[in-house]
């Protein structure tokens, strides 16, 4: 769920994505060149490193095809994967996507057969496990970023409102989830015009992931994927979190990445947004001109969590396993992770990036000079893994549903809980 894409891509792409056929290609020129197919949605930040590599393999040429949402990803994914035809040479997985695949190992090349083993030093443990399938004999997935959060905020409309403006400054005004919602009650008062969120959907997930992670490590489904969405106290916790703010009138009812919020970020749309690192990628590109100065990190309310990450798979269907392989080697390598967080802020999985410099030591001049390196840094020293079940999206995707169904007025705030409940269950058969 993340990052971005032009309207003019997109639009190629829906029209194309489905009966494209990937990498398959091969050898068209005659030449000898290979040429690979990469599939991801919104920003890895893989532009300059494929010059890189195409620059050190001339018998290489990569062609990536890109959506802006993982929700428009996901099915294109599913039905490329389910016919064996259509997928490129690597695909991106994100996390909630990955234990769907993890049951269909079959469907991908063995990285252990590519060198694989060899690289469980260059990644967290949590990160590499979670790319293994269960009995250990299969490496699905080489890991990619992880999204340690922060809260990204207008400078210029907190001055506008009378709030404080510098990054420790603010991120002293919430500690908690309450009191970002009474900051946003006084923001609200002197700047109607403009919402304090974008809307309810990046709110949960963060919501959702932070409390699973400082409790029980699974959110909608347990560890062995059963639903336990109306049982776990953590997401009946997040869902009134968000529902609050929802009944409070604070968020523009967006779901992060459409074209309504990509046209928000160039307006004064809204204050607020809980940002995985990988977010600041989108705003930049969304925001444009417009935003450049204008925002800025500050610490999340509540002190920890992730959200979001990714792996590279190699689909079996490629004919061209090996090439694949040692593309995806280098993309998730360390220098390969460094090159992605300089490019679109993807916080790395890799211990030797995220140490490196260039990652510890960065700072975003688009968003006034902060010290991303070390904001994102001290977050993902906190970061604990959550299980996520092979339905997990599908529940996400239902229960951000009736939370902007709430926003609509087309549910009411005392029949939310029940009404998401349901959804989730319907989305889980």
């Amino acid at each position: 769920m993340r990052r971005g894409l032009s309207t003019a891509v997109a639009a190629l792409l829906v029209g194309g994505l489905a009966v494209a056929c990937g990498g398959d290609d091969g050898d068209d020129s005659g030449s000898g060149t290979i040429e690979l197919t990469v599939d991801v949605f919104g920003e890895f930040g893989y532009d300059q490193l494929y010059k890189q590599y195409e620059a050190s393999h001339p018998n290489i040429k990569i062609k990536q095809r890109k959506v802006s949402t993982l929700d428009d990803y996901k099915p294109r994914l599913q039905q490329w994967i389910a016919t064996g035809s259509g997928a490129g040479d690597v695909v991106g997985i994100e996390e909630g996507l990955l234990p769907t695949y993890m049951q269909q190992s079959g469907k991908f090349v063995n990285l252990f057969d590519h060198g694989g083993k060899e690289l469980e030093k260059n990644f967290l443990p949590w990160k590499w496990q979670m790319g293994v399938t269960p009995d250990g004999k299969q490496l699905v997935g080489l890991g990619t970023d992880i999204g340690p959060l922060g809260m990204c905020y207008r400078k210029d409309l907190f001055k506008a409102a009378g709030l404080p403006t510098e990054r420790d400054e603010v991120s002293k005004l919430w500690p908690t989830w309450d009191a970002f919602l009474s900051t946003g009650q006084k923001f609200q008062q002197k700047q109607p015009k403009t919402k304090w969120l974008d809307g309810p959907t990046a709110l949960l997930r963060a919501t959702v992931l932070q409390g699973a992670g400082s409790g029980p490590g699974y959110s909608y489904f347990d560890k062995s994927n059963n639903l336990v969405f109306e049982t776990n106290p953590s997401v009946k916790q997040a869902f009134d979190t968000v529902l609050k703010f929802e009944q409070a009138k604070l968020t523009a009812d967006m779901s992060i990445f459409t074209p309504p919020w990509q046209t928000a970020l160039k307006r004064d749309t809204f204050a607020t947004l809980p940002c995985p690192s990988w977010m600041l990628g989108g705003i930049e590109e969304f925001s444009g001109e417009h935003g450049k100065g204008k925002w800025d990190v500050a610490t999340v309310p509540g002190g920890s969590g992730y959200w979001g990450g990714s792996w590279l798979a190699v689909p079996k269907q490629t004919k061209h396993p090996k090439e694949a392989a040692e593309l995806a080697k280098f993309l998730s390598s360390p220098q390969g992770q460094i090159g992605a967080f300089k490019d679109k802020n993807t916080f790395p999985s890799s211990p030797q990036a995220a140490q490196d410099p260039a990652v510890a030591e960065a700072k975003s001049p688009y968003f006034n000079d902060a010290p991303t390196g070390k904001i994102f840094s001290d977050m993902a020293a906190q970061v604990k893994p959550v299980h996520l079940g092979p339905k997990n999206e599908d529940v996400r995707q239902a229960v951000e549903n009736v939370l902007i169904a709430v926003g609509q007025g087309k549910v009411k705030p005392e029949e939310a809980w029940s009404k998401a409940v349901e959804e989730a269950e319907k989305a889980a058969r």
